[in-house]
Order: C-alpha cells, then sequence, then structure tokens
C-alpha cells in the first residue's frame, strides 16, 4: 500500500466528522423549515456508511500499528462522539501512535509468530484483496443495518 496508516486512518477520520456536520445540518433544517423525510434519510445513511468505514479503519490501523485493546476500541467509540474522531487522530499523531509503515513483513517480535499477525500480514501484502473484502464486509453491514431499519426503532 502507498498510503500509510496515518494517512488512511487521517483521511477516514475527516470523512466520519463532515458527515456528522451533515447529519446534524440536516436535522437542524428538518427541525427548523421542515425538510423531507428523504433527505434526511440521505444524510443519516452516508454518516452510517461512513462510520462503519471509519471503524473497519480504526481496527485495521489499530491492529497494524499494535495499539492496546482499549486504544482500538476508543478510536471506534469516538465515531459515536460528533466532531470527535479527528482530534483523536490528532493526539495520535502527536503521541506517535501513528508512526510507520504497513506490517507486511514478519519481525522478531513473538506478536508476529501468531495465526492473527501472519493472516493480517498476508491481507495487508494483497492490498487489491484486503480493500475488496473490506468493500464487502462494510456493504453486508451497511445492508444489514437498513434491513434493521433507524437504530431508534430498534427493539420495538
Amino acid at each position: 500500500m502507498d498510503a500509510k496508516p496515518k494517512d488512511i486512518f487521517g483521511t477516514f477520520a475527516r470523512i466520519e466528522m463532515f458527515t456528522w456536520a451533515l447529519l446534524i445540518a440536516a436535522i437542524v433544517v428538518r427541525e427548523t423549515i421542515g425538510l423531507a423525510p428523504n433527505v434526511f434519510t440521505i444524510a443519516g445513511a452516508t454518516h452510517g456508511f461512513a462510520f462503519i468505514g471509519y471503524s473497519v479503519t480504526a481496527v485495521l490501523v489499530g491492529v497494524n500499528q499494535r495499539w492496546p485493546v482499549a486504544q482500538t476500541a476508543t478510536a471506534v467509540v469516538l465515531a459515536i462522539v460528533p466532531f470527535a474522531t479527528y482530534p483523536y487522530d490528532r493526539y495520535l499523531e502527536k503521541k506517535s501512535m501513528m508512526e510507520g509503515e504497513w506490517r507486511i513483513e514478519g519481525t522478531k517480535d513473538p506478536r508476529d509468530n501468531t495465526w492473527f499477525d501472519r493472516l493480517f500480514r498476508w491481507f495487508i501484502f494483497r492490498p487489491v484483496l484486503l480493500i475488496l473484502t473490506l468493500v464487502v464486509f462494510v456493504v453486508s453491514l451497511f445492508a444489514f443495518l437498513l434491513w434493521l431499519g433507524p437504530p431508534y426503532e430498534w427493539g420495538r
């Protein structure tokens, strides 16, 4: 992959933050001037897709950077907080937690000998296959969530 983990994570963090703004603007316009419901639905779906994409990217980068599970979980959970992903990206950058390339080769680190790390490196070394697999995963998850309906209707 030509793009470094920090570049991809930063891009998705900005996209996720931008779609939060789009969603909040759609809510405000809907409540003040009566925006058509389908426009709100489009903003919500766009944000939902960006949320899933950011979350998948956060996990992928977290594994690559060997973040503790809590650090990766924090990156994902912060996507729920409006506009928090980009400042978190800046925080990680400042703490040098985004340095380095994609781990496509094993090292002497004992963690590189686990089946998960070998599978991870196998996929990272084949970026087209990785991207296709992630796109299928994200689209499938998105389709399932659309089938479930809006979150406020879950459990009704």
